[in-house]
């Protein structure tokens, strides 16, 4: 990720001071990408579309040879990096964290990667760029002025690779960068060292913040200190687990209305009563596209007055986001009102994610039917049994989503080998389909032979997460419990000629690059925003 900074002038190719970060970024420092648009070393990096590839230099063509013999203090931060940053600036340097808050405040000199001596060129504010001058003292007001004139902006640290099993150890998780962006704003916030009347130049730190109960108080500190402070946070999304109700709300408080797209809850055992406090909190960022929570424990079901209520209020709230495209409601009892939800909602869902919400008929019957079923691209109904009467509803919904929907999670739904049978003609015809859970479902061999068959059809499909088919238990009961399923032993052997079947079988149909598996925590689940 790099955050770009246009100069004062508002011109789109003067001198660009960049803050580089990426999945690959390793060790205790931050990569600085500067172009400094010198005539003999580096030119100014043209503003490209997100993600296009650019050449060191920022120009067509190689790189100049100024600009691969970098000075020695500026290849010292570029070990390993060479790739991943100079595809935007034609130098890099390294900032330890102790001078991080000065560095982004523009207030740190920026001259430590550049040679003694070396001559510098300027291309703006009515400059000769042809003419050499040499480089203005760090004691010169003029340096102050050029640097200001030249400092950050914007500093992207989104999009980081959250914990899990697939992630490098040395990367930078989100964990990781809650922390460092948490310590730099209140470094910055009791050490500024800016000097008597130079004021420092504002940053925007666009991030995305992970809390729990440990560190919630470091954070919130983090918050209050970047109020006013060169270092402004604009947290992108929020992701908080088994935080207090009352937690929750104060750091709600505490962002920036016009930044943050998702509020993730996780394991916070809020109830309806809880979500009725929290809800109007997170209605007021008009911009939210996902709202996510899980085991927030809401039941819907409660007969009680307390719980209609809290149950209305919740609704009301929910109609006021205008621009909402996923919504998680993870083991929340949903019985019966599923319609009661989704009609209160402005626009149109892309992705819905309802494990274990006890669903009816009668809720797959308005969600079929409702303008979110032809939008869809993620549903999720793992945990919702699926193999008696929601069976046929479930296949209308299918029908439904046919020509958007690419990822679909089915775990534990009850499905054995006679419901994916005739689900399967509705099922291939999910022609974008890229990925498909059906992991804790009762299925033979035989059925996951018939759908790999079937499947053949689906171009796009590319990971089927499967079961362990019921062949290869002992002594199993019928029909097997889903906690049986998951912890009962399998005979290994059998499972082994299973997999080599399955395999030859893709092999034979061309479809080697189609990763069936049970593992389902070898990979990270497909996130909304990358679908």
């Amino acid at each position: 990720m790099l955050g770009f900074l246009t100069t004062s002038d508002g011109e789109g190719c003067g001198p660009v001071v960049a803050w580089g970060l990426s999945s690959l970024l390793k060790g205790p420092s931050l990569q600085v990408a500067s172009c400094l648009a010198q005539r003999h070393a580096h030119a100014c990096v043209p503003e490209h579309a997100a993600g296009a590839p650019v050449p060191a230099s920022g120009l067509p063509g190689p790189a100049p040879a100024a600009s691969r013999a970098l000075p020695p203090a500026v290849q010292g931060g570029l070990h390993g990096q060479e790739d991943c940053c100079a595809s935007r600036a034609g130098a890099h340097m390294a900032f330890p964290a102790a001078q991080l808050p000065a560095a982004v405040a523009g207030m740190c000199p920026l001259q430590s990667g550049l040679a003694a001596g070396a001559p510098q060129h300027r291309e703006h504010a009515g400059c000769n760029p042809g003419a050499d001058s040499p480089a203005p003292h760090p004691g010169d007001r003029g340096w102050h002025t050029a640097s200001l004139q030249h400092a950050l902006r914007v500093l992207d640290m989104t999009g980081l690779l959250d914990d899990g099993v697939e992630q490098d150890p040395g990367t930078m998780s989100m964990w990781d960068c809650t922390a460092a962006v948490a310590r730099t704003c209140i470094a910055q916030q009791q050490g500024g060292t800016a000097e008597p009347g130079l004021a420092p130049v504002p940053v925007e730190v666009r991030v995305d913040l992970r809390v729990n109960r440990a560190s919630y108080a470091f954070l919130r500190e983090a918050l209050r200190s970047s109020v006013g402070s060169p270092l402004r946070l604009c947290c992108r999304d929020l992701r908080a687990e088994d935080l207090p109700m009352r937690n929750t709300v104060a750091l709600l408080q505490l962002l920036d209305a016009g930044c943050l797209r998702r509020v993730d809850l996780r394991f916070n055992n809020l109830g309806l009563r809880g979500l009725s406090v929290i809800i109007p909190h997170v209605a007021r960022f008009q911009h939210l596209a996902s709202l996510r929570l899980h085991y927030v424990h809401g039941d819907s079901r409660q007969p009680s007055v307390d719980g209609e209520d809290n149950f209305r209020y919740f609704l009301a709230q929910m109609g006021r986001f205008t621009c909402l495209r996923e919504l998680s409601m993870g083991s929340s009892l949903l019985s019966g009102r599923l319609d009661q939800l989704l009609s209160t909602l402005q626009s149109p869902l892309e992705s819905l994610e309802l494990a274990f919400c006890a669903l009816l008929p009668e809720d797959l019957r308005f969600l079929a039917q409702s303008p979110h079923a032809v939008r869809l691209k993620k549903l999720d109904l793992s945990g919702n049994d699926l193999s008696g009467s929601q069976l046929e509803p479930f296949q209308v919904l299918l029908q439904a989503a046919a020509a958007t929907l690419l990822h679909l999670e089915l775990t534990e739904c009850q499905l054995a080998d006679t419901q994916l049978l005739a689900t399967l003609p509705v099922l291939t015809r999910c022609t974008s389909l890229r990925y498909l859970g059906l992991y804790g479902n009762p299925l033979s061999m035989a059925g996951l032979k018939e759908l790999l068959r079937d499947s053949v059809v689906q171009a796009e499909l590319r990971t089927v997460v499967h079961p362990f088919p019921v062949d290869c238990y002992e002594g199993l009961p019928w029909p097997p419990p889903a906690s049986v399923l998951l912890e009962a032993s399998i005979n290994e052997e059998k499972f082994a000629r299973v997999e080599a079947e399955l395999h030859q079988l893709l092999l034979a149909s061309g479809r080697a690059h189609v990763l069936w598996t049970t593992d389902i925590y070898g990979r990270l689940a497909a996130d909304y925003f990358s679908l």
